[in-house]
């Protein structure tokens, strides 16, 4: 077992090394334009669970995975030359809403802020001492 600022700096690592695998090795259609939000790696180091997300949205989710698992032994194999560790852990791959969900709250006060001052506008047009 590792310690817990060990496993964070591995999986800082496997985040920069497998971002930049996907930039310029990979070259399934379906892994283009697809972000890496987040590595997390468990403290036995059996897993790193990678979560992802893409400006294509939810849609092109199940794509996006079945293209990351397709290419995990690939993956894997590579990062383990880059990284060195003794037992490099089992890559998981994860939908991540966040970035999506992120985008609808901010349309969604972006919309509240704009009718407040449309509101605000209207009660100055009507309040004849405004």
């Amino acid at each position: 077992m590792v310690s817990e600022i060990r496993a964070h700096k591995i999986a800082d690592k496997i985040f920069r090394e497998l971002s930049l695998l996907l930039i310029q090795e990979v070259s399934d259609p379906r892994l283009n334009n697809i972000s890496i939000t987040k590595v997390s790696v468990d403290r036995e180091l059996a897993f790193a669970s990678i979560y992802v997300s893409s400006y294509k949205g939810r849609e092109a989710s199940k794509a996006i995975l079945e293209g990351l698992n397709h290419a995990r032994g690939y993956l894997r194999r590579e990062l383990s030359q880059r990284i060195q560790l003794r037992f490099f852990p089992r890559l998981r791959f994860y939908w991540d809403p966040i970035p999506e969900q992120a985008d609808r709250i901010d349309m969604l006060l972006d919309s509240i802020s704009e009718g407040k001052a449309t509101e605000k506008i209207d009660h100055e047009d009507i309040n004849p001492n405004g």
